[in-house]
């Protein structure tokens, strides 16, 4: 069985977080990329789409979730299903941060919700 040892992945910053790829098809998966995202407290991610379905669980502090027109408010042990095509936002927890693990198809592209931006992010490959 195949060991991605913890040397061997991949860290992308960003603005708002910190993605730590852990799992992807550049790292020799090819069915699944999985990845953990981090956000120091406060953070926000822009409101953008997905054009596959991703699920994250929650690992560490919480955080508000802008999901199309709900808005969900997650804690350690909770699982969000976020569907293709609908808008997101998370936004960490004002004293806490943010930790999840995150799965989904490998080479999803993101966009804006008009869909312009359209690119494949780098923790994603």
């Amino acid at each position: 069985m195949p060991v991605i040892r913890h040397a061997e992945s991949r860290r992308t910053e960003t603005p708002n977080a910190v993605m730590t790829t852990l799992a992807s098809p550049t790292q020799g998966g090819t069915q699944l990329a999985l990845w953990r995202v981090d956000m120091r407290p406060g953070a926000a991610g822009p409101l953008h789409v997905f054009d596959v379905e991703q699920v994250w669980t929650v690992v560490r502090g919480g955080a508000s979730v802008e999901l199309g027109v709900e808005q969900l408010v997650v804690v350690p042990g909770d699982t969000v299903l976020m569907p293709p095509a609908v808008p997101r936002r998370v936004s960490a927890d004002p004293v806490l941060g943010f930790g999840a693990i995150v799965a989904a198809s490998p080479g999803a592209h993101a966009s804006a919700p008009d869909g312009t931006g359209r690119t494949v992010p780098g923790w994603t490959v």
